[in-house]
């Protein structure tokens, strides 16, 4: 008789509101990036995204211990190499940062899910995701054959998940079947599905110094206006091989992920991009907004449909839920 008034009820206690509380974050549907640099006794905050590092690949111990105390067991990884040429060869490099990376991770012996991102922007020396033409057009089919080389310079180095971050066309089958050549079968692959071309990657590209040269990546990253081509590319990914698809960014594209849920049995991923973090943490450090607002967002994601959150907010979310904030 009284709908209304048996909502009022159920939010008088938080105990209450607790027991029906329909969305949750849990620390385990966070990832954390971390960018790892070449040299050593690196810990060095980014000036764009502010409480985040650049680590040398001896400095990850301290960072993992952290992540492992706030209850955090899934990184991943992006590499700043100290050289760049036209094919990216850092890269693919058996003793390449990402590649030393995962191996120093995976020593300490900790309980930490290792993914990597495979592109390759901040190997090349022109800034672009994949191979070059003489006009300066990527070449989709040639990179195909190059991110299969990264990801199984990863998959050797002991990683358990790779990202393919380039937006090229069947690259998802292309990896798949690189992997399962060598025997890295349980190696799984979370798919860039919905990368958009978005002006919120600004942060990120000045942490891992991605920026193009020249031009844009508009020919092969998402249209903003578009989301009946985000389900197209998820069900080619999902068709591939991919067991993640992802959304990129997430706030901006709640109802993209939104549609991800409606339309596939499968798990989903969004990235709460540099932008997004830089935004909300500038706000909330100046006083204009309160750290609830970080939840808030947070939270706005898994109630979107996302499964999975991969967000520089991490550690804050943690503490949060820790009562540690």
């Amino acid at each position: 008789m009284f709908p209304a008034r048996r909502q009022r009820r159920l939010r008088e206690n938080e105990l209450i509101r607790s027991l029906v509380r329909e969305t949750r974050v849990n620390i385990d549907d966070l990832v954390y990036p971390l960018f790892v640099v070449e040299g050593e006794g690196i810990k060095k905050e980014i000036g764009a995204l502010p409480e985040n590092y650049h680590f040398s690949v001896d400095m990850l111990e301290e960072e993992i211990n952290e992540l492992e105390r706030l209850g955090i067991r899934h990184v991943l990884l992006f590499g700043v190499p100290g050289r760049k040429d036209s094919v990216g060869s850092e890269a693919y490099s058996e003793n390449g940062i990402v590649q030393r990376a995962v191996r120093k991770i995976k020593s300490l012996k900790r309980e930490i899910f290792v993914m990597t991102d495979i592109c390759m922007c901040q190997y090349t020396d022109h800034g672009h995701c994949g191979i070059l033409s003489e006009s300066g057009y990527v070449k989709n089919d040639e990179t195909l054959v190059y991110l299969s080389k990264i990801a199984l310079s990863h998959a050797r180095a002991g990683a358990d998940m790779v990202a393919p971050s380039d937006m090229m066309d069947g690259r998802v089958q292309a990896i798949r079947g690189a992997l399962d050549g060598e025997g890295f079968e349980r190696v799984s692959i979370m798919s860039y599905s919905a990368k958009y071309s978005s002006a919120f990657y600004g942060p990120f590209r000045d942490a891992a110094g991605s920026a193009p040269s020249f031009g844009d990546r508009k020919s092969y990253q998402m249209d903003p206006a578009n989301t009946n081509e985000a389900l197209i590319e998820a069900e080619m990914d999902l068709n591939e091989g991919a067991d993640i698809i992802m959304v990129k960014p997430a706030l901006s594209y709640l109802d993209v992920i939104r549609r991800m849920r409606d339309n596939f049995n499968a798990p989903i991923a969004a990235y709460n991009v540099s932008g997004e973090y830089t935004m909300l943490k500038m706000a909330v450090e100046s006083g204009v907004l309160g750290q609830d607002a970080i939840m808030e967002s947070v939270l706005s994601i898994k109630r979107a449909g996302a499964d999975i959150i991969i967000t520089y907010f991490a550690k804050d979310i943690a503490k949060m839920l820790k009562g540690e904030m």
